[in-house]
């Protein structure tokens, strides 16, 4: 098979969902990974398989419980034979405040957005590597910058961030590893826990005025993946110049 592969994980929904899209109107074929969202997940396969028959799987993980890597490689192989670019997206995020930290907190979060990423990575690699692949990895700008009472969340994106940097190096020649670090793309689910007047202060730190979209962070992924050859463990800002302030 010619056609190249991506695996989204995260997939469902939300920024994952849009990745998911633009690889696949650009001729990509799909593992879409989720967990708990299986509605979401099936109507996004339905959707994409409508445009191009054949051309999306289906990766239910837990990415958080799993101990199962090393199946993963011969799992993603199965479908199409190949693979070349992995977008660990997948995330969760809410406030977690010093002194009332749980233990079942620190490891949700540390391990959707850290301990995931790196064991997903390492059990894809010997794939990646064949086929001269890609890693991408949804950073945060809170990464560099902490958010005031997510300070377990901001300590694993700053994990990710330097994992992207080691893996860019440990993988190399063979596979890139970059990331990519939005700002304010999406507001949380919980909508109700973001004031307007907080949302409008928040705006207004950046210096394009705006906020972004989904389709800003997966046209990044996809330049990254395909337009990019030359560029290795960088973290490209998608946040309208907010980082700057």
């Amino acid at each position: 098979m010619k056609t190249k592969v991506v695996l989204v994980t995260g997939a469902a929904k939300r920024i994952g969902a849009q990745i998911s899209k633009a690889f696949h109107q650009a001729g990509y074929n799909i593992i879409l990974h989720y967990n708990q969202s299986t509605d979401e997940a099936e109507e996004l396969q339905a959707e994409l398989l409508s445009q191009r028959a054949g051309s999306v799987s289906l990766l239910r993980l837990d990415l958080v419980e799993s101990q199962d890597w090393n199946e993963l490689d011969n799992q993603c192989l199965k479908k199409w034979g190949r693979l070349d670019v992995l977008v660990n997206n997948a995330s969760s995020f809410y406030p977690t405040i010093v002194g009332d930290v749980t233990d079942s907190q620190w490891d949700d979060l540390i391990g959707s957005n850290l301990k995931g990423p790196y064991f997903l990575s390492q059990a894809l690699a010997p794939c990646l590597r064949e086929f001269a692949g890609n890693i991408i990895n949804i950073c945060d700008i809170h990464g560099d910058r902490p958010l005031k009472n997510y300070s377990v969340y901001s300590i694993a994106k700053a994990g990710l961030a330097m994992m992207t940097r080691s893996l860019a190096k440990e993988l190399a020649p063979e596979v890139r590893v970059n990331g990519i670090a939005p700002g304010t793309i999406l507001w949380p689910e919980q909508q109700a826990e973001v004031k307007d007047e907080t949302k409008a202060t928040i705006i207004r730190q950046i210096p394009l005025k705006r906020q972004g979209a989904p389709e800003d962070v997966a046209n990044t992924a996809l330049f990254l993946a395909k337009d990019a050859p030359y560029i290795n463990g960088q973290i490209l800002s998608v946040d309208g110049g907010r980082s700057l302030s």
